[in-house]
């Protein structure tokens, strides 16, 4: 049988188009192999500029294996493919398909453009109208290949010859703007045609002027006048090219959209369209560009996918309010944009609103959304069925209500939800026999997705939507597990550090805003800061990808750092300010950190448990290094013991947050595991088997009742229904992950918290376990490469399963009750290794491949 790859994958890039390495490494999987393949060597070739290369390399390594070939150079393409040899066999397999994969602009001189912006004067506190940028060019001869390099202080959309250019959206994104400024590039061959050429973008605020943040936002955080940087470059059939950038010949002007805001919504007023404005014949009478500032060091190629619409949702149910008022229900709490189509009379108005939940009267109820308006509105020309949706702004909701709609013009097929995020590959998959857990991690799922929106964060649809630390932290595990995310997290990480401050602080949120006194300046925070080390060693453990533990390694150890000083001689960090366990069911709506585990007992597991990791960070590190880093974190471990053990396996804080991060974090020592985990187990059935934690108690829940030999109470925990717990939520009609137990009370009213949102990832941690323990899948060694198969023979459930695209090909673990037989399929990807475990932990080795076990769970 010849085995064949699939076409590497490169880096964390889902298409390796404008890519910033010059060395890409590559990862393949195997389409098929006999049962037990096992990879020797390998073969990779590159052609460059025409140049064919190979390198033939011995080893078993399949995953962001290094480019054995000479450094790439700016807009260099090169088409990659790979074959694989077995142990057992005398000749390589077949090629795989090839990869194209093409640098962008990787050095400041490979610019001859020059930032442009609007000429007109802006009142920097207003709501600012978009511009439309427009220039032409010419094209002498048949085009070759056409690449647009483009990138904004603020958010852009392109046009050539009045086409789109690109899907993405929200472009560039978000980063810390000093330090990083992100530059797509777009293949625009098929838009260009020999002769005369037109391109415009639109110009928006964005993250980079607009409103973001607390108190209904704050805006002009990074600057208060917009950028555009854009070249064109053409190669020709005759060997020459053409570049073409932005400049002074530029010109200017107001375009339709009157205002847009991410937290206020977009108005558009069609009646101010300019047809044909990215059109060369466009006869116009624009004022020339203003010149503008981009410190081109700053500017940095993507390191994962774009923002997309990746789905679209027609309405669940419609209610007619009359008087062209509807209310729309999509069945799901989501994150984008509606879509409409409609006709009418010039000058005539369409609102839409928007909300995730409905009042007792089936209104919508925004108070969650604080300063977050959330209204578009769409005015009509006299052009007949008009589609319109907005282009720079998101919103976070379920239920939208349009009034001014035409009386005589049905709903059904006019108006769309457009679902908008990171388009990052789906990687992981969880069903069972209780439809209830199944729509839990539907809920993870769709939380995710809401708030992966270039970077994670908190929530999608109230004035805050900012890349908090400690929820990432908490929930990077279980992101790992259902899309493939490291892309967008290293992007955020290196984000991570470009804010840290010089004494080591990790801010709560980044990129960092504004955000009043109880934020900023940034203090160290337990949980928060944290995610400096936690991230990072969550996405090696799923992805195996080293680089990033170096990469990230100095913010990592100055975080360490500051612990260390912060804890003292006596190793317990006790003199900060700390949110403790976040949101715990005990906590009063308006204080939040007021929960019942001691914060500094919280302050100090963590420094213990960052300071473990970061002395296993699988990097080379001197001996010297090593030696101090393995210290930190024995005395941390001495200094939490010394302080909040008031006897073996007892805690000062008789808490359910407390003993469960404690026995995840390893405080306990092995002969007191027992006596904290009844500990635990009790204080779960004295709340009647209900949680009593919060952000960072959460995640370690199950884990603890598990290790600590009560999977019965965790599994008890689980299927708890009514609040606080994780199905409460199911059984309250939820369809995300809710920011608090009670965000909607159990008589339907809302929280009277002023933060209660209906989409927070943070709780959705649970997921991790589920795949883990109740289907029972989960890495044992970084990338997947050893992989743990145990069935959740406790869970009482009649069938499970869980599926994981892992860097090796596909994982997978089914099993069914029958009795008292439980039949297991396995899948075992070529290049891992599998360990099926029984009931009392009796385990057997797996080869890859397919494999059916059948267990007496008596």
């Amino acid at each position: 049988m010849s085995v064949t790859p699939f076409a590497p994958s490169i880096e964390h890039h889902r298409v390796p188009l404008g890519i910033g390495e010059r060395n890409p490494r590559l990862s393949w999987s195997i389409r098929s192999a006999p049962k037990g393949w096992v990879q020797k060597s390998f073969e990779i070739e590159a052609v460059v500029e025409g140049r064919r290369r190979t390198a033939s390399v011995e080893g078993s390594s399949s995953t962001l294996v290094e480019w054995p070939f000479a450094p790439l150079t700016s807009s260099q393409r090169a088409l990659v493919r790979v074959r694989v040899q077995g142990a057992d066999e005398n000749a390589p397999g077949r090629w795989s398909a090839r990869t194209v994969l093409e640098t962008g602009l990787l050095d400041p001189a490979d610019w001859i453009a020059l930032p442009i912006g609007p000429s007109w004067h802006e009142d920097p506190q207003s709501d600012r109208r978009p511009a439309l940028l427009r220039s032409t060019f010419a094209v002498t001869a048949p085009i070759v290949r056409a690449r647009l390099y483009i990138t904004a202080h603020g958010l852009y959309r392109a046009e050539i010859n009045n086409q789109r250019v690109g899907d993405d959206e929200l472009a560039p994104g978000w980063t810390s703007y000093s330090h990083r400024l992100r530059v797509y590039t777009y293949d625009v061959t098929a838009l260009l045609r020999e002769g005369s050429n037109a391109i415009g973008v639109t110009l928006a605020d964005g993250w980079f002027r607009g409103r973001v943040g607390f108190h209904g936002g704050h805006s002009n955080l990074y600057g208060t006048q917009t950028a555009l940087l854009a070249q064109v470059r053409v190669d020709l059939a005759d060997g020459t090219h053409i570049v073409h950038g932005t400049g002074p010949e530029w010109s200017c002007a107001p375009g339709p959209i009157m205002r847009t805001n991410l937290l206020e919504g977009e108005s558009f007023d069609a009646r101010e369209t300019q047809n044909g404005w990215s059109t060369p014949g466009f006869a116009e009478s624009w004022e020339p560009a203003a010149p503008r500032e981009i410190d081109l060091h700053t500017l940095t190629a993507p390191d994962g996918p774009p923002v997309r619409c990746v789905e679209e949702r027609s309405p669940a149910a419609v209610r007619s309010c009359g008087g062209g008022r509807f209310v729309i229900d999509f069945g799901q709490n989501l994150v984008g944009r509606l879509r409409i189509e409609v006709d009418g009379i010039s000058g005539h108005e369409i609102t839409i609103r928007h909300a995730e939940v409905l009042d007792a009267e089936g209104e919508l109820y925004t108070r969650p959304l604080r300063g977050a308006y959330s209204i578009d509105r769409y005015i009509l020309d006299d052009s007949g069925v008009q589609q319109w949706e907005p282009a720079f702004t998101i919103h976070g909701f379920r239920y939208a209500e349009l009034s001014g709609w035409p009386d005589n013009l049905p709903i059904d097929g006019r108006v769309v939800a457009r679902v908008i995020h990171t388009d990052m590959a789906r990687t992981g998959w969880f069903s069972s026999s209780d439809e209830d857990l199944n729509r839990l991690h539907e809920n993870v799922v769709w939380s995710m997705r809401g708030n992966f929106v270039d970077l994670p964060t908190d929530c999608p649809q109230r004035d805050e939507r900012l890349g908090w630390t400690g929820d990432i932290q908490i929930f990077a595990p279980t992101a790992g597990y259902l899309f493939d995310c490291a892309g967008l997290l290293a992007s955020w990480l290196r984000d991570v550090a470009a804010e840290q401050q010089p004494d080591g602080t990790v801010p709560w949120y980044v990129p960092v805003i504004p955000g009043g006194d109880q934020w900023t300046p940034p203090r160290p925070g337990a949980g928060w800061g944290d995610a400096a080390v936690i991230v990072p060693a969550a996405l090696y453990a799923h992805f195996g990808d080293t680089d990033i533990l170096r990469r990230q390694y100095p913010s990592a150890r100055a975080w360490s750092d500051l612990q260390a000083r912060l804890a003292g001689d006596n190793h317990v960090w006790d003199t900060s300010y700390q949110l403790g366990d976040w949101l715990d069911p005990s906590a009063p709506p308006d204080d939040p950190a007021n929960g019942m585990t001691d914060p500094n007992l919280v302050a100090t597991a963590y420094f213990a448990r960052s300071a473990a990791i970061l002395a296993d960070f699988e990097i080379e590190l001197d001996s010297a290094e090593r030696r101090l880093l393995r210290e930190r974190a024995n005395l941390a471990r001495k200094g939490f013991r010394s302080r909040y053990l008031s006897a073996p396996g007892t805690l000062t804080s008789d808490s359910q947050a407390a003993y469960a991060i404690a026995i995840v974090f390893g405080l306990f020592d092995q002969d007191e595991l027992a006596i904290a985990g009844d500990n635990l187990a009790r204080l779960v059935r004295a709340a009647d088997y209900h949680l009593t934690t919060g952000f960072l108690g959460t995640p370690t829940l199950l884990d603890a009742l598990t290790l600590g030999g009560h999977i019965e109470v965790a599994y008890a925990l689980l299927r708890q229904r009514s609040v606080p717990s994780w199905l409460y939520p199911v059984t309250m009609g939820a369809t995300t992950i809710w920011e608090r137990w009670d965000s909607m009370l159990p008589d339907g009213s809302v929280n009277p918290g002023d933060m209660t949102s209906f989409n927070h990832f943070a709780f959705g941690s649970v997921a991790d376990w589920m795949h883990r323990t109740v289907a029972g899948m989960a890495p044992l060694s970084p990338g997947w490469t050893r992989i743990r198969f145990r069935p959740g023979y406790e869970s009482g459930l009649d069938a499970a399963s869980a599926v994981h695209q892992t860097p090796l090909g596909r994982a997978e673990i089914s099993w069914q009750r029958s009795g008292t037989t439980i039949t297991a399929t396995v899948v075992v990807p070529v290049g891992a290794v599998g360990a099926f475990e029984g009931p009392k932990g009796e385990t057997t080795r797996l080869t890859s491949g397919t494999h059916q076990m059948f267990v007496d769970a008596a």
